[in-house]
C-alpha cells in the first residue's frame, strides 16, 4: 500500500515536472528469500503499473520461465531484467522472451576490478608483470570509446 502511494505521488511529480524521466516500479522480490517470489512480483508489479510506472522490474529473475510470466503479466508496460552474473541467456533470447530493457547492475566494473586484483596479486605475489598480458592496448581502447554505440557492435 506505502508502495502504491509513493509511485502514484511520483508519477505525479514526473507528469508535472520530470520532463524526459522514466518511472520504474521495482519489486524485489527474488532477492529477499520471498516463499512465492514469482507471484509476489507479479502482484507488485501490476500494482506498480496500475499507479503509472514506466518501466517494471524483478531484479534477480533468473530463468526463462520466471521471465516469460513477467513479461505476460505486465504487458504492454515494458520489463526490465537484471543480468549481473554470468548466465546462459544472451541479449538476443532475452529479447525473444519479450524483454525489453536489460541492466548489469556493476557487473562490467567487478569484470573490471577482477582484472586489475589478478594482476596486482601476480605483481604482489611472483613478482612479476604477466598479469598485463591481456591488456587491451589504449589505443584500441580510445577507439572503442570514441566510437557511437552503433559503431561499436561487429
Amino acid at each position: 500500500p506505502h508502495a502504491i502511494e509513493r509511485m502514484r505521488a511520483a508519477r505525479g511529480a514526473v507528469d508535472a515536472h520530470g520532463n524526459g524521466a522514466l518511472l520504474v516500479g521495482r519489486a524485489e522480490c527474488f532477492l529477499t528469500g520471498h516463499p512465492d517470489p514469482l507471484n509476489e512480483a507479479i502482484s507488485r508489479l501490476k500494482a506498480y503499473a496500475g499507479a503509472g510506472a514506466d518501466v517494471l522490474y524483478a531484479p534477480g529473475v533468473r530463468t526463462r520461465e520466471d521471465i516469460a510470466a513477467l513479461v505476460k503479466a505486465v504487458a504492454p508496460k515494458p520489463l526490465n531484467v537484471l543480468i549481473g552474473w554470468p548466465s546462459e541467456l544472451t541479449v538476443s533470447d532475452l529479447a525473444g522472451l519479450g524483454v525489453r530493457r536489460i541492466s548489469i547492475g556493476g557487473a562490467l566494473a567487478r569484470a573490471a576490478w577482477s582484472g586489475f586484483a589478478q594482476a596486482a596479486e601476480t605483481i604482489a605475489n611472483e613478482g612479476s608483470f604477466t598479469g598485463f598480458a591481456t591488456n587491451v592496448p589504449a589505443v584500441d581502447l580510445n577507439g572503442f570509446f570514441s566510437k557511437d554505440s552503433k559503431e561499436r557492435r561487429k
